[in-house]
Protein backbone atom coordinates (compact mmCIF):
# COMPACT_ATOMS: atom_id res chain seq x y z
CA UNK A 1 0.00 0.00 0.00
CA UNK A 2 1.22 3.05 -1.19
CA UNK A 3 0.23 6.48 1.14
CA UNK A 4 0.33 10.05 1.42
CA UNK A 5 0.80 11.23 5.02
CA UNK A 6 -0.05 15.17 5.41
CA UNK A 7 -2.10 17.01 8.03
CA UNK A 8 -1.97 20.88 9.37
CA UNK A 9 -3.09 22.52 6.34
CA UNK A 10 -4.59 25.18 8.67
CA UNK A 11 -6.53 27.22 5.62
CA UNK A 12 -7.44 30.39 6.56
CA UNK A 13 -5.04 30.68 8.38
CA UNK A 14 -3.36 34.84 8.30
CA UNK A 15 -0.59 35.93 8.94
CA UNK A 16 -0.13 39.19 10.82
CA UNK A 17 -3.25 39.98 9.00
CA UNK A 18 -1.85 39.22 5.76
CA UNK A 19 -4.29 37.24 3.26
CA UNK A 20 -2.34 33.84 2.66
CA UNK A 21 -5.22 32.57 -0.12
CA UNK A 22 -2.72 32.31 -2.68
CA UNK A 23 -0.03 30.22 -0.65
CA UNK A 24 -2.82 27.71 0.38
CA UNK A 25 -3.67 27.45 -3.31
CA UNK A 26 -0.63 26.97 -4.33
CA UNK A 27 0.23 24.12 -1.81
CA UNK A 28 -3.05 22.72 -2.80
CA UNK A 29 -1.87 22.56 -6.26
CA UNK A 30 1.22 21.12 -5.41
CA UNK A 31 -0.65 18.60 -3.73
CA UNK A 32 -2.39 17.52 -6.91
CA UNK A 33 0.91 17.47 -8.85
CA UNK A 34 2.34 14.73 -6.81
CA UNK A 35 -0.67 13.03 -6.35
CA UNK A 36 -0.93 12.69 -10.08
CA UNK A 37 2.54 11.87 -10.27
CA UNK A 38 3.00 9.29 -7.09
CA UNK A 39 -0.45 7.74 -7.43
CA UNK A 40 -0.72 6.93 -3.96
CA UNK A 41 -3.67 4.00 -2.96
CA UNK A 42 -4.53 6.41 0.15
CA UNK A 43 -4.24 10.32 0.80
CA UNK A 44 -4.26 10.41 4.46
CA UNK A 45 -4.67 14.45 5.92
CA UNK A 46 -4.39 13.79 9.41
CA UNK A 47 -6.45 17.10 11.39
CA UNK A 48 -6.46 20.49 11.42
CA UNK A 49 -7.70 21.24 7.86
CA UNK A 50 -8.87 24.69 8.61
CA UNK A 51 -7.49 27.11 10.98
CA UNK A 52 -10.25 27.72 12.77
CA UNK A 53 -13.36 25.71 13.47
CA UNK A 54 -15.45 28.43 11.88
CA UNK A 55 -13.81 28.76 8.19
CA UNK A 56 -15.14 31.11 5.83
CA UNK A 57 -17.33 30.01 2.87
CA UNK A 58 -14.43 31.25 0.44
CA UNK A 59 -11.78 28.58 2.64
CA UNK A 60 -14.45 26.26 2.74
CA UNK A 61 -14.77 26.34 -1.28
CA UNK A 62 -10.98 25.87 -1.47
CA UNK A 63 -10.82 22.87 0.41
CA UNK A 64 -13.68 21.44 -1.66
CA UNK A 65 -12.40 22.69 -5.35
CA UNK A 66 -8.57 21.57 -3.60
CA UNK A 67 -10.39 17.99 -3.04
CA UNK A 68 -12.18 17.34 -6.38
CA UNK A 69 -8.60 18.04 -7.81
CA UNK A 70 -6.92 15.77 -5.98
CA UNK A 71 -9.33 12.79 -6.50
CA UNK A 72 -9.60 13.76 -10.04
CA UNK A 73 -5.79 13.58 -10.10
CA UNK A 74 -5.98 9.59 -9.42
CA UNK A 75 -9.79 8.15 -9.28
CA UNK A 76 -8.84 4.88 -7.65
CA UNK A 77 -7.25 6.66 -4.43
CA UNK A 78 -9.39 6.46 -1.05
CA UNK A 79 -8.95 9.91 1.15
CA UNK A 80 -9.13 9.78 4.28
CA UNK A 81 -9.66 13.69 5.88
CA UNK A 82 -9.77 13.48 9.92
CA UNK A 83 -11.06 16.61 12.18
CA UNK A 84 -7.69 18.38 14.31
CA UNK A 85 -7.92 20.51 17.39
CA UNK A 86 -8.76 23.34 15.78
CA UNK A 87 -11.60 21.89 13.09
CA UNK A 88 -15.21 21.57 14.34
CA UNK A 89 -15.48 17.94 14.23
CA UNK A 90 -19.66 17.94 13.92
CA UNK A 91 -18.90 20.63 10.66
CA UNK A 92 -16.40 18.08 9.49
CA UNK A 93 -18.97 15.54 8.48
CA UNK A 94 -22.08 17.40 7.48
CA UNK A 95 -21.29 16.25 3.91
CA UNK A 96 -20.04 12.85 4.48
CA UNK A 97 -22.47 11.39 2.43
CA UNK A 98 -21.61 12.84 -0.54
CA UNK A 99 -18.48 12.90 -0.17
CA UNK A 100 -17.97 9.06 0.04
CA UNK A 101 -19.16 9.52 -4.13
CA UNK A 102 -15.38 10.93 -4.74
CA UNK A 103 -13.96 8.46 -2.43
CA UNK A 104 -13.55 10.99 0.31
CA UNK A 105 -13.89 9.55 4.22
CA UNK A 106 -14.32 12.92 6.59
CA UNK A 107 -13.98 11.29 10.14
CA UNK A 108 -14.53 13.97 12.91
CA UNK A 109 -15.85 12.38 15.48
CA UNK A 110 -14.57 9.76 18.46
CA UNK A 111 -17.41 7.04 17.63
CA UNK A 112 -17.84 4.98 21.09
CA UNK A 113 -20.56 3.14 20.11
CA UNK A 114 -19.67 2.55 16.69
CA UNK A 115 -16.06 2.33 16.20
CA UNK A 116 -16.30 0.29 12.78
CA UNK A 117 -16.74 3.96 11.45
CA UNK A 118 -13.28 5.08 11.99
CA UNK A 119 -11.97 1.36 10.27
CA UNK A 120 -11.65 1.89 6.46
CA UNK A 121 -10.89 -1.10 4.20
CA UNK A 122 -8.87 -0.10 1.05
CA UNK A 123 -9.62 -2.89 -1.15
CA UNK A 124 -7.11 -5.30 -1.78
CA UNK A 125 -4.51 -2.39 -0.49
CA UNK A 126 -4.87 -2.70 3.63
CA UNK A 127 -6.67 -1.00 6.57
CA UNK A 128 -6.68 2.86 7.68
CA UNK A 129 -8.09 3.12 11.29
CA UNK A 130 -8.95 6.73 11.17
CA UNK A 131 -9.18 8.54 14.44
CA UNK A 132 -9.61 12.28 14.41
CA UNK A 133 -8.48 14.72 17.54
CA UNK A 134 -10.33 14.02 20.66
CA UNK A 135 -9.83 14.94 24.35
CA UNK A 136 -8.12 12.64 26.20
CA UNK A 137 -10.52 12.56 28.61
CA UNK A 138 -13.60 11.62 26.42
CA UNK A 139 -11.04 8.51 25.00
CA UNK A 140 -12.16 5.14 25.98
CA UNK A 141 -9.03 3.15 27.68
CA UNK A 142 -8.04 0.99 25.36
CA UNK A 143 -9.90 2.30 22.50
CA UNK A 144 -7.12 2.48 20.25
CA UNK A 145 -6.19 -1.19 20.75
CA UNK A 146 -9.36 -2.27 20.49
CA UNK A 147 -10.08 -0.71 16.87
CA UNK A 148 -6.53 -2.54 15.90
CA UNK A 149 -7.87 -5.97 17.46
CA UNK A 150 -10.68 -5.44 15.05
CA UNK A 151 -8.47 -4.88 12.16
CA UNK A 152 -6.40 -8.16 13.13
CA UNK A 153 -9.97 -10.00 13.01
CA UNK A 154 -10.30 -8.86 9.51
CA UNK A 155 -6.68 -9.07 7.75
CA UNK A 156 -6.92 -12.58 6.75
CA UNK A 157 -4.63 -11.62 4.04
CA UNK A 158 -1.69 -9.84 6.15
CA UNK A 159 -2.37 -6.66 4.20
CA UNK A 160 -0.57 -2.85 5.69
CA UNK A 161 -2.77 -1.54 8.65
CA UNK A 162 -2.34 2.23 9.13
CA UNK A 163 -3.77 4.05 11.33
CA UNK A 164 -4.16 8.14 12.76
CA UNK A 165 -4.04 10.36 15.47
CA UNK A 166 -4.36 13.91 15.93
CA UNK A 167 -2.45 14.24 18.95
CA UNK A 168 1.09 15.35 21.06
CA UNK A 169 3.21 11.99 21.22
CA UNK A 170 5.84 12.46 24.04
CA UNK A 171 9.39 12.59 23.29
CA UNK A 172 8.28 14.57 19.67
CA UNK A 173 10.37 17.20 18.65
CA UNK A 174 8.53 20.31 18.85
CA UNK A 175 10.39 23.40 17.65
CA UNK A 176 8.13 26.17 16.36
CA UNK A 177 5.35 25.87 18.77
CA UNK A 178 4.37 28.64 20.87
CA UNK A 179 4.61 27.74 24.86
CA UNK A 180 4.90 24.67 24.16
CA UNK A 181 6.48 21.92 26.87
CA UNK A 182 7.34 18.13 26.62
CA UNK A 183 4.37 17.85 28.34
CA UNK A 184 1.83 20.06 26.25
CA UNK A 185 2.09 20.69 22.76
CA UNK A 186 -0.79 23.47 21.29
CA UNK A 187 -3.44 22.46 24.46
CA UNK A 188 -2.91 18.67 23.75
CA UNK A 189 -1.33 16.67 26.79
CA UNK A 190 1.32 14.34 25.94
CA UNK A 191 0.68 10.65 25.19
CA UNK A 192 2.77 7.66 25.79
CA UNK A 193 3.17 6.02 22.87
CA UNK A 194 2.01 2.52 24.11
CA UNK A 195 -1.19 4.54 24.81
CA UNK A 196 -1.64 3.98 21.10
CA UNK A 197 -1.90 -0.24 21.14
CA UNK A 198 -0.36 -2.10 18.87
CA UNK A 199 -0.61 -3.89 15.28
CA UNK A 200 0.12 -0.62 12.96
CA UNK A 201 2.58 -1.04 10.57
CA UNK A 202 2.69 2.47 10.51
CA UNK A 203 1.57 5.70 12.91
CA UNK A 204 0.07 8.61 10.81
CA UNK A 205 0.09 11.37 13.26
CA UNK A 206 -0.87 15.36 13.14
CA UNK A 207 -0.80 18.48 15.16
CA UNK A 208 3.01 18.86 15.11
CA UNK A 209 4.45 20.82 12.45
CA UNK A 210 7.79 19.49 12.32
CA UNK A 211 8.19 16.20 10.22
CA UNK A 212 9.56 13.72 11.88
CA UNK A 213 9.79 10.18 13.02
CA UNK A 214 8.90 9.43 16.63
CA UNK A 215 11.03 6.30 17.69
CA UNK A 216 8.60 4.72 20.45
CA UNK A 217 7.73 7.68 21.63
CA UNK A 218 11.73 8.83 22.15
CA UNK A 219 13.03 11.41 19.90
CA UNK A 220 16.70 11.81 19.65
CA UNK A 221 16.87 15.39 21.20
CA UNK A 222 14.69 13.45 24.24
CA UNK A 223 17.20 11.07 24.42
CA UNK A 224 19.68 13.52 24.36
CA UNK A 225 18.35 15.46 27.10
CA UNK A 226 18.82 12.39 29.03
CA UNK A 227 21.98 11.13 28.01
CA UNK A 228 24.14 14.06 27.78
CA UNK A 229 26.01 15.92 24.78
CA UNK A 230 28.59 13.09 25.08
CA UNK A 231 26.34 10.53 24.33
CA UNK A 232 24.95 12.17 21.11
CA UNK A 233 26.68 8.60 19.09
CA UNK A 234 24.08 6.48 21.76
CA UNK A 235 20.88 8.15 20.88
CA UNK A 236 21.59 7.78 17.06
CA UNK A 237 22.41 3.97 17.91
CA UNK A 238 19.55 3.77 20.03
CA UNK A 239 16.89 4.93 17.00
CA UNK A 240 19.06 3.16 14.64
CA UNK A 241 17.52 -0.14 16.43
CA UNK A 242 14.18 1.00 16.68
CA UNK A 243 11.14 0.47 13.97
CA UNK A 244 10.57 3.59 12.20
CA UNK A 245 6.80 3.61 11.78
CA UNK A 246 5.61 6.53 13.88
CA UNK A 247 5.77 10.00 12.20
CA UNK A 248 4.65 13.29 11.93
CA UNK A 249 4.39 14.61 8.69
CA UNK A 250 4.60 18.01 10.05
CA UNK A 251 2.41 21.52 8.59
CA UNK A 252 2.92 21.81 4.26
CA UNK A 253 3.19 25.76 5.13
CA UNK A 254 4.86 27.26 7.66
CA UNK A 255 2.33 29.23 10.46
CA UNK A 256 4.74 31.12 12.37
CA UNK A 257 8.09 32.44 11.96
CA UNK A 258 9.66 30.11 14.45
CA UNK A 259 8.90 26.99 11.94
CA UNK A 260 12.25 27.17 10.21
CA UNK A 261 12.39 23.52 8.76
CA UNK A 262 11.74 21.89 5.43
CA UNK A 263 7.74 21.61 4.99
CA UNK A 264 6.68 18.40 3.19
CA UNK A 265 4.27 15.61 2.69
CA UNK A 266 5.55 12.39 3.38
CA UNK A 267 4.90 9.02 0.71
CA UNK A 268 4.70 5.94 3.00
CA UNK A 269 5.28 2.35 0.95
CA UNK A 270 4.08 -0.72 2.92
CA UNK A 271 4.60 -4.13 1.29
CA UNK A 272 2.40 -6.39 3.96
CA UNK A 273 1.33 -6.58 7.70
CA UNK A 274 4.80 -7.01 9.71
CA UNK A 275 7.27 -4.96 7.51
CA UNK A 276 9.11 -1.63 7.75
CA UNK A 277 8.11 0.81 6.03
CA UNK A 278 9.89 3.46 3.68
CA UNK A 279 9.34 6.45 3.68
CA UNK A 280 10.90 9.78 1.75
CA UNK A 281 9.97 13.60 2.07
CA UNK A 282 8.46 15.63 -0.65
CA UNK A 283 9.06 19.13 -0.03
CA UNK A 284 6.25 21.73 -0.67
CA UNK A 285 7.59 25.61 -2.02
CA UNK A 286 6.16 28.32 -0.69
CA UNK A 287 5.80 31.43 -2.93
CA UNK A 288 6.09 33.47 -0.31
CA UNK A 289 8.42 32.28 2.48
CA UNK A 290 8.88 33.61 6.28
CA UNK A 291 11.80 35.31 6.47
CA UNK A 292 13.47 36.30 10.06
CA UNK A 293 15.79 38.98 9.84
CA UNK A 294 19.30 38.78 10.91
CA UNK A 295 18.78 35.23 9.87
CA UNK A 296 20.35 33.64 13.08
CA UNK A 297 20.20 35.79 16.57
CA UNK A 298 18.90 39.72 17.17
CA UNK A 299 20.85 42.54 16.27
CA UNK A 300 20.43 46.68 16.49
CA UNK A 301 17.83 48.31 15.36
CA UNK A 302 19.77 50.55 13.10
CA UNK A 303 21.19 47.45 11.40
CA UNK A 304 17.59 45.52 11.25
CA UNK A 305 16.89 48.61 9.25
CA UNK A 306 19.76 48.17 7.20
CA UNK A 307 19.48 44.71 6.65
CA UNK A 308 15.37 45.22 5.58
CA UNK A 309 16.67 48.25 3.23
CA UNK A 310 19.26 45.75 1.25
CA UNK A 311 16.44 43.06 1.28
CA UNK A 312 15.85 42.44 -2.56
CA UNK A 313 12.84 44.05 -4.09
CA UNK A 314 11.84 41.35 -6.33
CA UNK A 315 11.24 38.75 -3.66
CA UNK A 316 8.07 38.32 -1.86
CA UNK A 317 8.23 37.16 1.13
CA UNK A 318 6.59 38.07 5.03
CA UNK A 319 9.42 39.46 7.03
CA UNK A 320 10.19 39.51 10.48
CA UNK A 321 12.98 41.60 12.61
CA UNK A 322 15.06 40.39 15.82
CA UNK A 323 15.98 43.48 17.46
CA UNK A 324 18.07 43.83 20.64
CA UNK A 325 17.21 46.57 22.55
CA UNK A 326 18.25 48.54 25.94
CA UNK A 327 15.05 49.72 26.83
CA UNK A 328 12.49 50.69 24.45
CA UNK A 329 11.88 50.55 20.56
CA UNK A 330 10.70 54.39 18.96
CA UNK A 331 7.25 54.80 18.67
CA UNK A 332 7.36 54.93 15.24
CA UNK A 333 9.43 52.24 14.74
CA UNK A 334 6.74 49.63 13.37
CA UNK A 335 6.04 52.43 10.85
CA UNK A 336 9.40 53.08 9.94
CA UNK A 337 9.66 49.29 8.75
CA UNK A 338 7.14 49.38 7.12
CA UNK A 339 8.04 52.23 5.00
CA UNK A 340 11.24 50.12 3.96
CA UNK A 341 9.26 48.01 2.25
CA UNK A 342 7.51 50.68 -0.49
CA UNK A 343 7.98 49.33 -3.71
CA UNK A 344 9.43 45.52 -2.40
CA UNK A 345 7.18 42.37 -2.83
CA UNK A 346 8.21 41.69 0.80
CA UNK A 347 5.19 42.57 3.49
CA UNK A 348 6.60 43.96 6.90
CA UNK A 349 5.10 41.75 10.00
CA UNK A 350 6.55 42.27 12.94
CA UNK A 351 9.53 43.37 15.42
CA UNK A 352 10.60 40.61 17.55
CA UNK A 353 12.81 42.60 20.23
CA UNK A 354 14.42 41.46 23.15
CA UNK A 355 16.18 43.05 26.20
CA UNK A 356 19.67 42.85 26.62
CA UNK A 357 19.91 40.27 29.69
CA UNK A 358 21.39 41.74 32.67
CA UNK A 359 24.94 40.50 33.29
CA UNK A 360 26.08 38.00 36.08
CA UNK A 361 28.32 40.28 37.20
CA UNK A 362 25.50 42.86 37.89
CA UNK A 363 23.05 40.41 39.42
CA UNK A 364 22.72 40.43 43.49
CA UNK A 365 22.92 36.46 45.01
CA UNK A 366 20.87 36.63 47.96
CA UNK A 367 21.09 34.64 51.24
CA UNK A 368 18.52 32.00 52.42
CA UNK A 369 17.32 34.51 55.01
CA UNK A 370 17.60 37.65 52.99
CA UNK A 371 14.94 35.95 50.08
CA UNK A 372 12.83 34.54 53.03
CA UNK A 373 12.52 38.17 53.64
CA UNK A 374 12.09 39.90 50.49
CA UNK A 375 8.76 40.75 49.04
CA UNK A 376 6.93 38.12 46.41
CA UNK A 377 7.03 41.65 44.00
CA UNK A 378 10.32 42.13 44.60
CA UNK A 379 11.55 39.00 43.89
CA UNK A 380 9.61 39.06 40.13
CA UNK A 381 11.03 42.38 39.64
CA UNK A 382 14.45 41.14 39.79
CA UNK A 383 13.74 37.81 37.89
CA UNK A 384 12.49 39.95 35.26
CA UNK A 385 15.57 42.21 35.06
CA UNK A 386 17.70 39.12 34.75
CA UNK A 387 15.79 37.67 31.89
CA UNK A 388 15.69 41.07 30.24
CA UNK A 389 11.66 41.96 30.82
CA UNK A 390 9.99 45.12 31.34
CA UNK A 391 8.75 44.61 34.84
CA UNK A 392 5.98 47.95 33.92
CA UNK A 393 2.88 48.79 35.84
CA UNK A 394 0.52 46.61 33.92
CA UNK A 395 3.00 44.00 34.38
CA UNK A 396 2.97 44.93 38.48
CA UNK A 397 -1.26 44.95 38.68
CA UNK A 398 -1.08 41.34 37.08
CA UNK A 399 1.01 39.88 39.96
CA UNK A 400 -0.56 41.55 42.38
CA UNK A 401 -4.40 40.13 41.04
CA UNK A 402 -3.09 36.83 41.52
CA UNK A 403 -1.07 37.12 44.52
CA UNK A 404 -4.55 38.21 45.79
CA UNK A 405 -6.41 35.35 44.54
CA UNK A 406 -3.66 32.84 45.99
CA UNK A 407 -4.25 34.50 49.76
CA UNK A 408 -8.30 33.87 49.04
CA UNK A 409 -7.63 30.69 48.10
CA UNK A 410 -5.50 29.90 51.27
CA UNK A 411 -8.10 31.71 53.42
CA UNK A 412 -11.18 29.51 52.19
CA UNK A 413 -8.93 26.21 52.43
Amino acid sequence: MKILHTSDWHLGHTLYNYDRTEEQRAMLLQMVNIVEEQKPDVFLLCGDVYHTPQPSAAVQTMLADGLVRIHEACPEMTIVMTAGNHDSGTKHEIFQTPWKALKVYAIGQLEKDHSDEHIIEVAGKGYIVAVPYANERNIPEGFFQQLLDRVAERNVENLPVVMTAHTTVKGCDFRGHDHATELTVGGIDSLELANMGEGYDYLALGHIHHGQFVHSGRHKAAIEREQGDACIGCAEREQARLKVNVRYSGTPLPVSFDENFTHSVSIVEIGRHGETPAVKEIEIQNPHPLVTLPTNGFTTWEEAKTLLGKFPDDIPAYIRLNVEIDDFLPVEANAEAASLTDGKQCRFCCINAKRKAVGQEDVKVLTVQEFQEEKPIEIARRYAEYEGISFDEEMQVMFNEVMDMVAEESRTD
